[in-house]
């Protein structure tokens, strides 16, 4: 029977095996800035969320007719 502290066939678990685990589990992602108009904020947010952007965020942007929305995707390899 294997200890608590103990990880896969029967090695230490330990600092180098969670920073392993974590680099292995880490995503690298891209980001994209997008000035979003008012009257057309669904098809603008529609079309990039087709290509695989996902919304982080939007804020206001230069004028009242205007916002900026921060997008965010995973990067391939």
């Amino acid at each position: 029977m294997r200890s608590a502290d103990e990880g896969p066939r029967g090695r230490p678990s330990g600092p180098a095996d969670t920073a392993a685990t974590v680099a292995l589990m880490t995503k690298k992602w891209e980001y994209a800035t997008v000035p979003l108009l008012v009257h057309a904020t669904k098809q603008i947010l529609d079309t990039w969320g087709e290509d695989g952007w996902e919304l982080v965020q939007v804020v206001p942007g230069p004028n009242p007719e205007q916002l900026v929305a921060y997008l965010k995707r995973e990067k391939l390899a």
